[in-house]
């Protein structure tokens, strides 16, 4: 594995986009881009709360034509944010999905338009370059955050924020919207609730379905916060408060190895931590140990707890509008294109084989373009430069 994979790898559960994904390089820089502000009132969630104001950030590329119906939407992971593509400040670094977006890329921006959109309880909220309506959010009608009493909000209630933004925009239709991971779910969603916008989808390392197995994972990423004391029900937002990091570190370091493969975890062996020996002391430490924990705990002081409780309730509640994965499945018009990672253990790849199986029953068309790697889940993200030719050829048709 190259020392720029192995970084991205840390990166994806510790500090986005701190590094350069495959298929970038330092020679090329990435184009800059302008983080903007989407701001609007009186959401109306999927649950029936309303959400006073809600903000989203977000950044493009590219030109709208006079149809408006040359977009492309990006959709982000769990961890992630909207810094898909280019460079947020000169010599900083490019977007998690650089390798593929930009100017002659698979997704060209000097032919699309393309949008890219933090998502609600971000867990990148304390993030200067996250914008977004969370947990952590001043509630207006009581001047403190809201903790936990936020409204419970869905992977449809993301994209009912990214269809007020793409309107605000001017968009019309959609020419495609991707992503990997929770931005896979996004993209399935947003086929299923606007099939008559969506012409072509793209989820990567992602399902179309959460069944109950993937219910109970993400209840198991979840649950470590809710064992730390300084949680306090949420309520940990209060001046003098400790934040829970040990809980969210914890949840954090599962997360991170469930995202991965045994292939990746070659490059630590059976090492221990230099000057360790766990054969004798119990409180010793092998490598991979010592690495998820530094990772993680770096990770955890730039997130919010209370917002990864609430996206794994959003990522649980994954096209829940619908009597069956079939049932909304059945109401895409779209073509599809979908990318999974052979040695993926979040979604492994049985779930896109699934997902192929019952678009074709449908009568969709779709093409199935598998990452090979040692990554696992994480080739969707550091991988995405395998798939530049099924992505030319599906755009292109």
């Amino acid at each position: 594995m190259t020392t720029r994979r192995l970084l991205l790898s840390a990166a994806f559960a510790g500090t986005l986009a701190s590094v350069l994904p495959a298929g970038a390089s330092a020679d090329t820089p990435a184009a800059l881009v302008e983080k903007r502000e989407f701001r609007f009132e009186n959401y109306a969630t999927r649950g029936g709360a309303t959400i006073p104001v809600v903000r989203t950030g977000y950044q493009t590329a590219g030109r709208l034509n006079a149809a408006g119906d040359n977009a492309v939407l990006i959709t982000h992971f769990f961890s992630g944010n909207s810094h898909a593509f280019g460079q947020l400040q000169a010599g900083g670094p490019p977007g998690w999905w650089d390798a593929i977006i930009g100017p002659g890329k698979p997704i060209d921006t000097e032919r699309f338009f393309v949008v890219a959109a933090d998502t609600m309880v971000n867990l990148n909220a304390a993030d200067q370059f996250t914008t977004t309506t969370g947990p952590a959010s001043v509630n207006p009608s009581t001047g403190r955050p809201w903790a936990m009493s936020f409204p419970v909000v869905s992977i449809r209630d993301f994209v009912e924020v990214q269809k007020r933004l793409l309107d605000s925009l001017g968009v019309k239709r959609l020419a495609l919207v991707a992503g990997p991971s929770m931005g896979s779910l996004q993209a399935i969603e947003w086929t299923v609730a606007y099939p008559e916008m969506v012409e072509r989808v793209m989820p990567a390392i992602g399902t179309g379905e959460m069944d109950a197995w993937m219910l109970g994972w993400l209840d198991l990423w979840a649950a470590p916060i809710r064992m730390d004391p300084n949680w306090r029900n949420g309520d940990y937002y209060a001046q003098g408060r400790e934040p829970p990091l040990r809980g969210l570190t914890e949840a954090l370091k599962l997360i991170t190895l469930h995202s991965r493969d045994r292939g990746w975890a070659q490059q630590f062996g059976r090492r221990p931590v230099e000057g360790q020996d766990p054969a004798r002391r119990i409180q010793d430490r092998f490598a991979i140990e010592q690495w998820m924990e530094s990772t993680a705990a770096a990770r955890a002081k730039q997130a919010d707890a209370n917002s990864l409780l609430y996206l794994t309730r959003a990522n649980q509640l994954f096209l829940n509008e619908y009597p069956s994965s079939k049932a909304a499945l059945a109401r895409s018009r779209a073509r599809w294109l979908v990318v999974p990672s052979r040695t993926d253990r979040v979604f492994p790849m049985e779930y896109s084989e699934e997902l192929v199986k019952e678009l074709k029953e449908a009568g969709r068309t779709v093409t199935l373009a598998p990452l090979s790697g040692g990554l696992g889940h994480l080739e969707g993200v550091a991988g995405m430069a395998q798939a530049a030719e099924p992505i030319r050829s599906f755009l292109a048709g």
